[in-house]
């Protein structure tokens, strides 16, 4: 089984669009951005992820991607 991966931070950084921005745009708290951030979502909050996607003006594919298990592997292989 694959897992979804939350690429925001990336997609922050490529458009040069400070955390301060979202925050205030979002009406997200920092922790609830942070954790968005740093991929420790477990439980997406949609209308959260709407706001964001509205500000940023993106598709949901833009700050989500789907990373198949074989990917995974890979990865984990790379790694040891």
């Amino acid at each position: 089984m694959g897992r979804i991966v939350i690429t925001l931070e990336q997609y922050r950084k490529e458009h040069n669009i400070s955390k301060y921005k979202i925050i205030k745009n979002c009406g997200v708290s920092a922790t609830q951005l942070n954790s968005y951030c740093k991929n420790l979502i477990t439980r997406v909050d949609l209308p959260v992820l709407a706001r964001i996607c509205d500000y940023l003006d993106c598709s949901i594919e833009d700050v989500l991607e789907y990373v198949p298990d074989e990917l995974e592997k890979e990865k984990d292989f790379e790694i040891e």
